[in-house]
């Protein structure tokens, strides 16, 4: 995608072209956006499908039948749910996210006394892209504190160099979930670490280059 927005910046769109030293003036359709709508559909269904697998891995770690981990990873089930309402939000992401990923690039409608008979949608197409991968942040961040969670349990046994730094920074941050409470706040700080490359940062720096 950014090979093509690269090209689109750096393109003249103005129709006509206007060639004032040599006094040309020479027509030109380059205003159609359709390589940016094409981009903007792709980034956000390949975003959408990373979103997908990540729920799919917090729910190998939630449910105790695939995990053999206490359900939702809560400390005494029954009397605190763990994290079984962050699974919901990121199911409900993801669900939005498959709605979401519906391509803009496949609509047009004709403007301007249809004089524009064809257009790109690509402001859609890029604004749910971007919606979308907010969107993913918050279930890439759950599935992080989920794994954190789960790790807990499985002390005293040892994870990899960079599984444990990042483990450590999220500690850091937020504690061992150990009974219920409001964890908004929380889940908030560990996002943005994932949306500025910290917790990647600590993984390489431990582990040497990720692959």
């Amino acid at each position: 995608m950014a090979g093509v927005v690269e090209i689109e910046m750096n393109a003249v769109t103005d129709n006509p072209l206007i060639f004032a030293e040599d006094g040309r003036v020479i027509s030109g359709g380059n205003f159609h956006g359709q390589p940016l709508a094409l981009a903007g559909d792709y980034a956000g269904i390949a975003l959408a499908e990373l979103a997908n697998i990540s729920e799919r891995r917090i729910e190998q770690m939630l449910n105790p039948a695939l995990s053999g981990l206490p359900a939702f990873l809560a400390e005494q089930g029954g009397l605190h749910s763990g994290l079984m309402i962050s699974q919901y939000t990121a199911a409900s992401l993801v669900s939005e996210n498959k709605v979401l990923a519906h391509p803009a690039s496949v609509d047009s409608i004709p403007t301007s006394a249809n004089q524009e008979d064809h257009v790109s949608m690509g402001t859609i197409a890029c604004r749910k892209a971007r919606r979308i991968f907010e969107n993913v942040l918050w279930v890439l961040t759950i599935e992080l504190v989920s794994a954190a969670q789960a790790l807990d349990f499985h002390s005293p046994l040892k994870p990899g160099k960079g599984v444990a730094a990042v483990h450590a920074a999220i500690r850091k941050t937020m504690p061992h979930l150990a009974r219920d409470r409001y964890l908004k706040p929380d889940l908030e700080k560990i996002r943005e670490s994932v949306r500025n490359g910290e917790l990647v940062r600590i993984a390489r720096e431990a582990a040497g280059p990720l692959h």
